[in-house]
């Protein structure tokens, strides 16, 4: 294998005076004649331009796009000799070609260290924070890549929101030519990237300037050192001026790239035969190829080194490096090591590119399964998008479902780069299939909603009809009515709902806040009657009975009868009658009278208090309490009426059978009262 820094590539062929210069496969000048006369070497004609690489589609896109070829009026001459056709190897020729493209900015090199992110998995917004990120904190001509990356990304999303929002349109009753969404994200993106294109811009309209005149630098660098084979001076002298055009060389910049690879050939071209006419000064010549070959085996070593390293991009990017030194900044070394170094270091080159080949198989394999988990998500999607669902509810628990499998596709990574469209419109189609279903649900929910708020406009128009009128006994009911009614309609369209609601809360707020003033009016003498009962029940606690039944009988009735007198209280303030009966109850049990004459005493006090005009709901509790117990006594009866068959001779003597017979005799008596009790409360209906 040659050593390719020492093969200048053949784009011509021109004559030199004396023998020709041939390039063996090593790249050693087989000199066989060259006079001493240093005038005896011509010049290359530089009216023989060399021709333009071919350029790339890539490369024809406008300055904008950051890939606009920089033409040059000054050309590159060709090579002053033809160099046999020699074989290119993949894995240097990979090398040489990354190394060009970094060649027109050496800055651009920062590329290969940005940290590669799976922006397919981001958010809207993540990607929106990345790209400012990118922008605030990188080179710009450095994150094109990315940024084309993070927009291809972030449309495909906004995309497939714009489809969503435009259906849902559509499906309200909109038309399609006067759709327009967009959303404060979507403005910081076209911010942003707007801000980037600007930017970009003017780099490299600054950069075509700089390029043109680094090679013409560049150009002069190559002339001059042509030029010192024809200069009379010390061979010291030449040769020190040598290095310097050489350092000049290093340090000139970056020139177009599709010049890069010719300009060299050409500057190393000039420099071997610098290094033949140093043939008389071999110390000088020694001394030169020594120094390229201690630092070409330094370069080796570090190669094998990176040839041991798991991170092939990582090698790679450094292998870049080391092959530019190796090019641009070291000459030849002595023939009897040429081919051995080159051996080396190609072969070091060889096993970091197939470890990196390797490497892009498994990434490669690890993008096919990828593939298979999104294939699987979009199945899930699109057998979701088959169900027919009925209910709100269930929409909105499928809809989560749908949204965690969204998250799930763009978690699963990417795929291979031959089916990454495929796949995307195949989970765009199973999600839009999913949102038609969705959409024509809801359409027909907001159809009921539409239905629902007529119904609901029409009880706040009977509401606020109603709102300021006096007859409360026929509109308190046709209030409560109406309200009731209210809560069993369901949901209106959400712009309306707060609307409507807080006209019906106003106009029944008002009715009744009308009602409890009236109310509290005809309250004011309840409050006085709870008042003046306060007092009278603090008194009952001190009373003292005489002793003599019929007297103290007689007291508690009137006592009674002037309670009662005092009228009803406040509904909230009722507790004070139980209070009172309570106190009758002690007085009661203090006199010496039939049980079922105080309790009835006791039951019309009660009736007292139940009767009130305006609401019937204590007199039916009370019906329905006192009819429940006369069944229950009844039916104790019949049971230990019963229970006395058992006895074969009914002895009345029998301790067992004189028990029971007491027992049916006191539920009799008990039963005899309830239903004087249920008597006299029918007497109130």
């Amino acid at each position: 294998m040659s050593e390719k820094d020492n093969l200048p590539s053949a784009d011509g062929n021109e004559e030199l005076k004396g023998e020709a210069i041939t390039t063996d496969h090593t790249g050693t000048e087989n000199q066989n004649t060259i006079k001493n006369d240093t005038s005896s070497t011509e010049e290359p004609e530089s009216s023989n331009p060399v021709e333009e690489q071919p350029v790339s589609d890539a490369s024809q896109e406008t300055v904008e796009n950051a890939e606009t070829p920089i033409e040059s009026e000054t050309a590159i001459p060709k090579t002053s000799y033809e160099a046999p056709v020699q074989k290119k190897d993949a894995h240097v020729d990979e090398i040489e070609e990354s190394n060009a493209e970094d060649a027109e900015d050496e800055g651009n090199v920062e590329r290969h260290s940005l940290e590669e992110k799976d922006y397919h998995a981001m958010t809207m917004e993540q990607l929106v924070d990345e790209f400012e990120g990118l922008l605030k904190s990188k080179k710009v001509q450095t994150i094109k890549s990315h940024i084309e990356e993070i927009k291809t990304e972030f449309n495909s999303k906004f995309s497939e929101i714009l489809e969503e929002k435009k259906e849902e349109f559509i499906s309200e009753g909109g038309s399609e030519i006067d759709f327009f969404y967009s959303s404060p994200l979507k403005k910081r993106f076209n911010a942003l990237y707007k801000d980037y294109k600007n930017s970009l811009t003017a780099y490299y309209k600054t950069l075509e300037t700089n390029l043109k005149s680094n090679l013409e630098n560049r150009l002069r660098i190559i002339e001059d050192i042509k030029g010192l084979i024809n200069v009379e001076e010390n061979i010291n002298t030449t040769y020190k001026h040598f290095k310097d055009l050489q350092e000049e060389w290093r340090i000139a910049g970056p020139i177009p790239r599709d010049k890069y690879n010719n300009a060299w050939n050409t500057y190393h071209h000039h420099v071997e035969i610098f290094y033949d006419f140093l043939h008389l000064n071999r110390d000088l010549r020694d001394m030169d190829f020594k120094h390229n070959l201690d630092q070409k085996l330094k370069i080796i070593d570090r190669a094998e080194e990176l040839a041991q390293d798991d991170n092939s991009n990582r090698a790679f990017r450094e292998l870049q490096v080391l092959h530019k030194m190796w090019k641009e900044d070291l000459g030849p070394v002595d023939k009897e090591h040429r081919e051995a170094i080159w051996e080396r270091f190609s072969n070091a080159t060889k096993t970091i590119h197939d470890k990196r080949q390797a490497y892009y198989v498994d990434v490669d394999k690890a993008h096919e399964a990828n593939l298979e988990k999104k294939e699987a998500i979009i199945a899930k999607i699109e057998a979701i998008a088959q169900d027919d669902l009925s209910s709100h509810q269930a929409w909105q628990n499928k809809i989560k479902v749908i949204e965690d499998l969204r998250k799930e596709f763009f978690n699963a990574g990417k795929v291979p780069i031959k089916v990454n469209e495929a796949t995307w419109a195949k989970f765009k189609s199973a999600v839009r299939t999913f949102n038609k279903k969705k959409n024509s649900f809801y359409k027909g929910l907001k159809k009921d909603q539409y239905t629902n708020l007529q119904k609901k406009l029409e009880l706040i128009q009977t509401a606020e009809d109603h709102k300021d009128s006096d007859d409360f006994d026929t509109v308190t009911p046709l209030m409560k009515k109406i309200q009731n009614e209210w809560k069993a309609i369901g949901h209106v369209p959400r712009k309306d709902s707060d609307k409507i609601w807080k006209r019906f809360k106003a106009a029944c707020n008002h009715y009744f806040d009308k009602l409890n003033a009236e109310r509290n009016a005809a309250n004011k003498g309840q409050v006085e009657a709870f008042d003046k009962k306060t007092k009278m029940l603090d008194e009952l606690k001190d009373l003292q009975l005489s002793g003599t039944p019929e007297a103290d009988l007689e007291m508690i009735k009137q006592k009674t009868e002037e309670w009662n007198a005092l009228g009803p209280v406040p509904q909230n303030k009722r507790f004070i009658e139980g209070k009172f009966n309570k106190t009758l109850d002690g007085l009661f049990n203090d006199l010496k009278l039939d049980k079922s004459e105080v309790e009835m005493i006791k039951f019309e006090n009660k009736l007292e208090h139940l009767s009130q005009p305006d609401d019937t709901r204590l007199l039916d509790n009370e019906h329905h309490f006192i009819r429940k117990k006369i069944d229950e006594v009844r039916g104790e009866i019949n049971q230990l009426e019963n229970n006395l068959q058992f006895f074969s001779n009914i002895d009345k003597t029998n301790p067992l059978v004189k028990d029971v017979l007491n027992n049916i005799e006191n539920h009799k008596e008990n039963l005899a009262v309830w239903e004087e009790k249920f008597k006299k409360l029918k007497e109130l209906y």
